[in-house]
């Protein structure tokens, strides 16, 4: 599995918020300070930090795979692509559709 550790460091960073990285490791458990910024600067966990990580974000392991993300890419655009060719529906109703739609998938990993 391909890890997509962008995803991951920003969902640490935003969960993280203000508290300080030993703080996060107490809550997170078993996990140090050091590996956490690694972490949290691009490196690859090991299993079990990415599930502990995963427990602590409260998200399954596999939103970090990159065939997930590429997956959910495909189906947004699948639904867009259908949208837009609907004849039934007029501008307005697409467009606001639209923005439904980017708001939602921008907002799974938050």
């Amino acid at each position: 599995m391909s890890l997509n550790t962008a995803l991951l460091a920003r969902m640490i960073r935003e969960r993280r918020g203000g508290m300080g990285l030993r703080e996060t490791c107490i809550q997170i458990g078993e996990i140090s300070a050091p590996t956490l910024s690694r972490i949290e600067n691009g490196k690859q966990p090991d299993v079990d930090t990415l599930l502990r990580i995963c427990k602590w974000l409260e998200v399954p392991a596999d939103t970090f795979s990159s065939s997930a993300a590429s997956s959910e890419q495909n189906r947004r655009e699948q639904i867009v692509t259908l949208l837009r060719g609907d004849r039934d529906l007029d501008a307005p109703t697409k467009d606001a559709l639209l923005k439904m739609i980017d708001l939602a998938y921008n907002n799974l990993h938050h």
